[in-house]
């Protein structure tokens, strides 16, 4: 079991997700700059008025975005791994936990699921007018590199963070895809419609 800083926060890293964070707190500015000085992961883990989640994230510092004069930080953070918080420790000014890895069990996604949902990240993309790359169709855990693109609910977040069968996992995400792009098509439509007063024309 490994002790490590954490970071509890009102959302969730997925891995490969890369997310800005703003550093004011002196105990979360000395553990950013720890991790920055020994180049050592920390980890974000989801917490509301539940408490602590127990699976969370290993996060790195991808960039140094902005410093201010009073120790303030604008960073940019990437996710890496998934670990299990097994219990909290004490003794330093932020919070630390012993946690054990996670592993995806080896369950890989169907084609057809794949297939469908780079389509719907697609569509997704063309409907918002977004400038998003689309992630490699080959890579490991497809799921976490497409749901980090686009802005889910923490809720929605945490339960593809806490599958272990990526074929689960991205036949879930494919469902929580269609359901967004059948939203943006109807906020479309509505919009549309306002402009016309809810009437639609005929053609002369």
């Amino acid at each position: 079991m490994d002790e490590i800083g954490l970071f509890p926060l009102g959302l969730v890293l997925l891995p490969t997700e890369q997310v800005p964070l703003h550093i004011f707190e002196p105990r979360y500015r000395e553990l950013i700059g720890e991790s920055l000085e020994h180049g050592s992961p920390f980890g974000i883990v989801y917490a509301d008025d539940d408490g602590l989640r127990q699976i969370g994230t290993l996060a790195t510092v991808a960039e140094v975005v902005e410093r201010f004069d009073d120790g303030r930080l604008n960073i940019l953070v990437e996710g890496g791994s998934r670990f299990r918080l097994l219990e909290l420790t004490e003794g330093r000014a932020f919070a630390t936990g012993r946690v054990e890895p996670v592993e995806d069990q080896h369950d890989p996604a169907e084609p057809a699921d794949v297939e469908r949902a780079l389509a719907l990240f697609e569509r997704l993309v063309e409907l918002t007018s977004s400038d998003v790359e689309a992630p490699d169709p080959g890579v490991a855990e497809l799921s976490f590199a497409i749901a980090g693109r686009f802005d889910f609910a923490p809720e929605i977040k945490q339960e593809l963070l806490d599958e272990s069968s990526e074929r689960i996992r991205l036949a879930r995400l494919c469902e929580l895809l269609a359901i967004a792009a059948e939203t943006v098509e109807r906020q479309k439509e509505i919009a549309v419609r306002a402009q016309s007063n809810g009437k639609v024309h005929p053609p002369e």
